[in-house]
């Protein structure tokens, strides 16, 4: 039985966890979760799952009364009580920078951290692969891409890799020019055609910026150098990602577009157990696969985080900080779609840049780069 600490339960990641561990009852028991807002779907999981502790983004008297059984926490303060309960894994599936510090608490706790927020590798990758060896804990990935090469490699010598192949769906927007992207709209941006995602990455996926944040996960997970990390596009998602070894054998990991796998591998590794409220892949009903290259002139904020990637210093927390805020201002309408892109892209140019960054470099550097995006969207109006 491994006791779980779920950070990010109301989200897409966060709410098939909890279905992985219903079903697998004999095996995981979640003892404490974090929401954020949505206080609709918390009362829900507590429905379906028995905790003795939850933490929400803001402090609710009605809960509190609701569930007097229930210890209650609240905002960063709060994660991190969460993330010091007694516990065997950690899994981190909040999505943002909001992740980087409760991940690191934990390792420093000497907890396996199950991660699903790339965004804490994104920006502090160095420092958090430090802590894992530092306190001997284990970094397991939840992102299907990584997943995938995780499950590749398992018994093959990582020296031996040539390359890693990383597939992208491209997302919402893959068929359509520039020009047409111009007057796309979020509902537009939100219809992903394999995947059922939250909001911020389905957005995401569409400016291809959550496949350059995969890049940057994969270069930190398996220490792989960013020339030796290519991205293809393969519109069907059946395959996950691939690993080229120096032979040119290439072996490649496959299912269905269903989290529920990569996670529970994630929970089980090295062992594996059947997946519930899935089905098999059939590769006769599938037909055929395709793949293409990837135009870094049509995805240009892929070809920025290969830039930043190797750059390194503060500068992924720049971009991953005014992604965050030109996403958001997107899902809200006050911004257009490529306005994604010219506002990540200046804010890389602009913002305050420190090569040998300290962990505190890193969140000053989100810090502007986040006012930077603010002050420009002020400025245009």
């Amino acid at each position: 039985m491994k006791k779980i600490v779920l950070l990010g339960a109301s989200g897409s990641i966060g709410l098939q966890t909890i279905d992985v561990c219903i079903h697998h009852k004999e095996s995981f028991e979640i003892v404490g979760l974090s929401v954020g807002h949505n206080i609709e779907v918390l009362k829900d999981i507590l429905t379906k799952v028995s905790v003795s502790y939850v933490c929400t983004a803001q402090h609710h008297k009605e809960l509190i009364e609701e569930y007097p059984n229930i210890n209650f926490f609240h905002g960063d303060e709060g994660l991190l009580q969460l993330v010091s309960l007694s516990y065997d894994v950690l899994v981190n599936a909040l999505v943002g920078f909001v992740g980087l510090i409760p991940t690191l608490k934990a390792i420093e706790l000497k907890k396996d951290i199950a991660i699903a927020n790339k965004e804490t590798l994104v920006v502090a990758g160095k420092f958090v692969n430090e802590a894992v060896k530092k306190h001997k804990v284990q970094l397991l990935p939840i992102d299907s891409e990584h997943s995938a090469i995780w499950q590749c490699l398992k018994g093959n010598d990582r020296k031996e890799i040539s390359k890693l192949i990383i597939t992208a769906s491209g997302g919402s927007f893959r068929d359509k020019t520039r020009e047409e992207l111009k007057n796309v709209t979020v509902k537009e941006a939100l219809n992903h055609p394999n995947w059922n995602m939250g909001a911020k990455i389905t957005i995401d996926s569409a400016t291809m910026m959550n496949k350059g944040f995969e890049v940057i996960e994969a270069h930190w997970l398996f220490d792989i150098p960013f020339e030796d990390i290519e991205v293809v596009m393969h519109p069907e998602s059946i395959i996950h990602s691939m690993v080229q070894f120096k032979d040119y054998s290439v072996l490649a990991q496959l299912g269905l577009a269903d989290m529920r796998l990569p996670i529970q591998y994630a929970l089980t590794y090295p062992n594996r157990l059947e997946v519930y409220n899935s089905e098999a892949l059939d590769l006769r009903k599938i037909g055929s696969l395709h793949f293409k290259e990837i135009c870094f002139n049509r995805f240009p904020l892929l070809k920025l985080a290969y830039e930043v990637g190797k750059k390194q210093g503060t500068l992924p927390a720049v971009l991953n900080a005014a992604n965050e805020e030109a996403n958001a201002l997107f899902l809200k309408g006050k911004i257009r779609f490529l306005d994604i892109e010219d506002l990540v892209m200046d804010a890389c140019k602009d913002v305050w840049f420190k090569q040998d960054p300290n962990l505190e470099d890193i969140l000053k550097a989100d810090a502007l780069a986040r006012e930077y995006v603010r002050r420009k969207i002020e400025g245009l109006k």
